[in-house]
């Protein structure tokens, strides 16, 4: 696949999983394989980790949507920078529902073979999110 083929393999992922909340995008997009190098302490670093964690996600914030601002791609290789945005409406790594709507930066990097994510790695604002939760001072 070309590296633009890829993009769009990413951006309809991205908007079916993160945004739509399919979980079943996980298994039709990410390869039986795929290794996730930063999965949360936990969870398995494969693709039932993924929904393990996204679950978790929507649960906590259900209106959950990404922003994706811009995106990079080589032959096998696709960078996405985005804002994930969404309303705190259910408990959130034992925060409480605030009812806050809060945003946070994530910068994930995916390979891709034979039209498949093999691989995930990410940078995520996460100080940032639990400032705006009021978890810890800003």
């Amino acid at each position: 696949m070309s590296a633009e083929s890829n993009k769009a393999l990413v951006r309809r992922f991205v908007e079916d999983f993160q945004s739509r909340h399919n979980l079943a995008a996980v298994d039709e997009n990410m390869a039986p394989d795929f290794i996730d190098h930063n999965a949360p302490p936990g969870l398995p670093a494969d693709r039932q980790g993924v929904k393990l964690q996204f679950s978790m996600l929507f649960e906590a914030f259900p209106d959950l949507h990404a922003i994706i601002h811009d995106q990079v791609a080589d032959e096998d290789k696709v960078v996405t920078r985005k804002t994930l945005r969404g309303t705190q409406r259910g408990e959130f790594m034992g925060i409480p529902p605030s009812g806050k709507t809060v945003e946070f930066s994530v910068i994930d990097i995916l390979q891709i073979k034979d039209g498949k994510i093999t691989d995930h790695w990410n940078v995520v604002d996460l100080v940032g999110l639990l400032q705006q939760l009021g978890a810890i001072p800003a």
